[in-house]
């Protein structure tokens, strides 16, 4: 059984800093990458369309808030968003305590078609 929570979140990117951002963003420090993986979060994406970041995670943990607070406390995780907030604007609700603002799911594709079933053709293989 898939225990993974999903989560996403937006924040707008300023266009000032756009080329900082995605120059960090090629190469992430490893110990940023390796801290969100000992905090259980697994396949985080980062989407840009326009002006906005898009990111998507999937946590296996089993106390997201504890794990969150354990990536905010961490020394080089702290020296990574002290390079990468400034070029971001967020979006989330003021006083919530979030940069990047959480979005809701709405709908989520699991598996693949039974065959015989509507949508078979959809999936090449």
């Amino acid at each position: 059984m898939d225990r993974s929570q999903r989560y996403g979140m937006v924040i707008r990117l300023r266009p000032d800093r756009r080329e900082e951002y995605l120059r960090l963003h090629a190469a992430v420090w490893p110990s940023v990458e390796r801290m969100l993986l000992e905090a259980n979060i697994r396949n985080f994406t980062i989407f840009l369309h326009d002006d906005l970041l898009f990111g998507y995670y999937e946590y296996i943990g089993d106390d997201h808030a504890a794990d969150q607070a354990r990536i905010a406390a961490d020394p080089e995780t702290q020296r990574w968003l002290a390079l990468t907030d400034p070029c971001q604007e967020s979006l989330a609700e003021p006083g919530s305590g979030n940069r990047w603002a959480p979005m809701r799911e709405i709908w989520h594709l699991t598996g693949r078609p039974t065959p015989g079933q509507p949508g078979e053709s959809a999936f090449p293989s």
